[in-house]
């Protein structure tokens, strides 16, 4: 395992091309966020498929050593209803009563272990992200309201645990609305996905619309009180391309935009490579504008990812720049739009 300077050391060197000291980093470094990331898929711990906690540290150490200043952190809700296939993931069954809310307290539990050993923040407010410090403000979120189990009672002991974003929908069907890769249930938002909604609202947590389907978004932006965020898609390709059925219309991502929102442009195997990801970012500012477009990752669980480290973000932003971004336009995509919607 690398030591925390010596990953500062990487991070110095991919930015600015010269060596520079962990103070000099963190005086000038930018706010950059992730609206969504698994490290080290830890969500599988406790079965064969878990890498090990090296893993999660090894990814933590790398968002501090990029200048990482805030990530969603977000358990898998409907993990155990789900089937790796030859042709993707694919729902084989439901939660019986109180499976849900067992599968959600096994996850909290496994990463505030893992959050109590690692440099990290643990924050609920948007206060808790400063630019100056080396270490990363890490927010809590569940991707998949299946452990509601159809109803809102859970949700005041997921905001009390610091949960502070919830998407409803994953992979498998649930109560609350209809999922973007399966055929519809209810042609959009359920009476109880909407209960879930406004309750949200309340509480604190924002709403995630990654992996709803199109009526689904519709149907939240019209009863939404707080901005929306689809924390990693992609827009639509005429061509052909891998896990296509999770890119997202024009008229999709105006959605999220027309509620102050930001979607978190995705480096999956959609993107053919790196260059071509950095295009589909530019695509999404053009579509829906500079304020509400950022980064989501899904970093340690995505599919072919075009961006496999923390310690590329500075090249990303680079990037972003020699596409013609102004630095001021590149820090609001790389973290300051999304900063602005964190719940205070």
């Amino acid at each position: 395992m690398q030591t925390r300077r010596s990953f500062l050391q990487q991070s110095a060197l991919l930015s600015m091309g010269t060596l520079v000291s962990p103070s000099e980093l963190f005086e000038s470094k930018p706010y950059y966020f992730d609206l969504h990331s698994h490290p080290g898929a830890f969500f599988y711990k406790g079965s064969g498929e878990y890498g090990g906690d090296e893993g999660v540290h090894k990814t933590f150490l790398e968002m501090n050593a990029a200048g990482v200043s805030g990530v969603f952190v977000s358990l898998v809700g409907d993990m155990s209803l789900l089937q790796k296939t030859a042709t993707g993931i694919k729902p084989v069954k439901a939660y019986a009563k109180g499976e849900g809310k067992a599968e959600y307290q096994k996850q909290m539990g496994i990463i505030k272990s893992l959050l109590a050993k690692e440099p990290v923040q643990l924050a609920t407010k948007k206060t808790s992200i400063n630019s100056k410090s080396s270490q990363v403000a890490v927010y809590l979120s569940c991707e998949g309201g299946d452990v509601l189990e159809g109803s809102t009672d859970l949700l005041d002991q997921m905001y009390n645990d610091g949960i502070r974003s919830l998407q409803p929908m994953h992979y498998a069907p649930n109560p609350l609305g209809d999922v973007q890769t399966e055929a519809p249930q209810f042609n959009g938002l359920s009476a109880v996905g909407k209960e879930v909604i406004k309750k949200c609202n309340r509480l604190g947590i924002l709403i995630d619309m990654a992996h709803a389907s199109f009526d689904t978004v519709k149907d939240t932006a019209a009863i939404t009180t707080a901005p929306l965020i689809l924390s990693h898609s992609i827009l639509q390709l005429a061509e052909e391309r891998p896990i296509g059925k999770r890119a997202i219309s024009i008229e999709h991502a105006k959605l999220i935009a027309s509620t102050g929102g930001v979607v978190g442009a995705w480096p999956s195997g959609f993107n053919t490579s790196f260059e071509d990801y950095v295009t589909n970012i530019k695509r999404l500012i053009d579509a829906i504008g500079i304020d509400h477009v950022g980064i989501g990752t899904d970093m340690d669980s995505n599919f072919k990812p075009v961006l496999n480290s923390y310690l590329q973000y500075p090249t990303l932003a680079a990037a972003l720049e020699n596409k013609g971004f102004t630095k001021e336009e590149v820090r609001k995509v790389m973290g300051e739009n999304a900063k602005r919607i964190v719940s205070n």
